[in-house]
């Protein structure tokens, strides 16, 4: 059976997000990936991508596009990277963004700065047997995680990669090279 993934693209890394979920998809059949920009484009979705981009800029598009209230009642799978990571959590430290609540953490927006403050790592993620290479641009980090949530990664900034039931939350890219490990994981933890 195919599985059905939409891309949230209002703005941000979405051409690298469809590009990756094609290729961790390529095995299953009858498999799509696509960008959704209305309410109508989450029907019959069983995962959505959240991706990078400016947090305040994609709450302010969520909203003029009306889909703050089908983002917060869509029943699939969430993968949200940076940015991604702002928007699900329950709180963060800047009033201009309106979370969507997804998973109980606290963020923090710009946890590394300026731009030139970004960089790649080598990452102990849990359920991965080798580190996965993870590039953090602007990156946000948790700094705390609520019930449900699980920590799979820390760096000494915080907190950079959680699950919560069938949502995934990255303060780093993982789209951004070939690795699709974190991918898989996250359409396997959908169970179909």
């Amino acid at each position: 059976m195919g599985v059905k993934v939409g891309v949230l693209a209002l703005q941000g890394d979405v051409a690298e997000h469809i590009a990756a979920f094609r290729e961790a998809l390529i095995d299953r059949p009858g498999s799509t990936v696509g960008p959704v920009r209305h309410a109508e484009d989450l029907a019959d979705l069983d995962a959505l991508a959240i991706p990078g981009g400016e947090s305040t800029t994609i709450s302010r598009l969520i909203e003029k596009n009306g889909l703050y209230e089908p983002l917060v009642g869509f029943e699939g799978g969430i993968f949200a990277t940076c940015a991604g990571m702002v928007l699900a959590a329950d709180r963060v430290d800047d009033p201009r963004v309106r979370t969507l609540a997804l998973i109980p953490m606290h963020v923090a927006r710009n946890a590394f700065g300026r731009q030139v403050d970004s960089r790649e790592t080598l990452l102990d993620v849990a359920g991965l047997a080798e580190p996965f290479r993870a590039v953090f641009i602007r990156a946000p980090v948790a700094t705390e995680v609520g019930p449900g949530a699980e920590v799979l990664a820390r760096i000494p900034e915080g907190i950079a990669a959680v699950r919560c039931g069938r949502h995934m939350a990255f303060a780093f890219h993982p789209e951004l090279g070939e690795d699709l490990r974190l991918h898989r994981t996250f359409l396997e933890g959908l169970g179909i």
